[in-house]
C-alpha cells in the first residue's frame, strides 16, 4: 500500500485525527465529508479534501496533501489543483491547505513563487517526524506509527492495538482500525514473516483482522 492511501484510510476512518494534527477540536470532523477528488478533463487528483457537509458556505474545506518524496515541483502542482478547484467547483468558499511532509528535509527549497502563500495563514505545513504528545490520541498514535523508527515499531503498535480494543465501543471501527494497524506493520515491517509477526503479538491482538 503506497503512503497516500495509507492516509487516505486513516483519514476515512477516523477523520477527527486530522483536525487533532492542526490544532482544532475532534469534533470538527463532524462537519466535514473526507474525499478524494479529480478535476474535470484535466489530469490533477486531488487526494484529500475535507468538504463541509450540508454545503455550510462559512466553514473552510481543507486541502490535505502527504509527501513522503522530495519533489520540486511539488508546490506548483498542488497550488494549481487547489485554485482550479476552486475555479470550477467553489469561486467564493473559504479555504485552508495543510501540507504532511515525513521530513522537513524533503520540503521544496525553490519556494519564491509561493512565498507569501507559505507564509500566509492559508496553508500549514506539518513534519510527521517531529510529531510529540500523541499518548492519549488514538488517531495520532496512528499517524505516527507510519513515520515511526523500525525499532520503536513493535511496542507503538502493541499500544495501539490495545487502546483501539479499550476506547472503540464501534466494533465495526474496532475492526477496521485493527486491520489499519497491521497493513501499517506490514508496510513498516515488509520482511517480517507472518510467524515472526505472530510472536511479536498476541494471538488476540490479530485474531479480529484481515491477518
Amino acid at each position: 500500500m503506497k503512503t497516500d492511501s495509507i492516509f487516505y484510510c486513516i483519514f476515512q476512518t477516523l477523520p477527527q485525527s486530522f483536525f487533532e494534527l492542526i490544532n482544532l477540536p475532534p469534533s470538527e470532523a463532524n462537519a466535514y465529508d473526507f474525499a478524494s477528488v479529480e478535476l474535470k478533463q484535466t489530469a490533477f487528483r486531488i487526494d484529500g479534501v475535507f468538504l463541509p457537509t450540508n454545503n455550510q458556505e462559512k466553514i473552510p474545506i481543507y486541502f490535505v496533501e502527504v509527501q513522503f518524496q522530495r519533489d520540486e515541483d511539488f508546490y506548483s502542482r498542488f497550488f494549481s489543483e487547489i485554485f482550479l478547484y476552486l475555479h470550477l467547483y467553489a469561486s467564493t468558499t473559504p479555504w485552508q491547505a495543510v501540507v504532511l511532509f515525513a521530513k522537513r528535509s524533503i520540503e521544496p527549497t525553490e519556494i519564491e513563487p509561493y512565498r507569501y502563500l507559505l507564509e500566509s495563514p492559508l496553508v500549514t505545513r506539518l513534519y510527521l517526524d517531529e510529531l510529540v504528545d500523541i499518548q492519549t490520541s488514538l488517531g495520532l498514535g496512528i499517524i505516527k506509527l507510519v513515520v515511526e523508527k523500525e525499532k520503536e515499531v513493535p511496542a507503538l503498535a502493541r499500544n495501539l492495538l490495545s487502546q483501539a480494543k479499550s476506547d472503540l465501543s464501534d466494533e465495526r471501527l474496532q475492526k477496521n482500525l485493527l486491520d489499519l494497524i497491521q497493513t501499517i506493520i506490514s508496510y513498516k515491517l515488509p520482511r517480517l514473516s507472518p510467524q515472526e509477526l505472530a510472536r511479536m503479538f498476541s494471538i488476540s491482538d490479530l485474531k479480529n483482522t484481515r491477518y
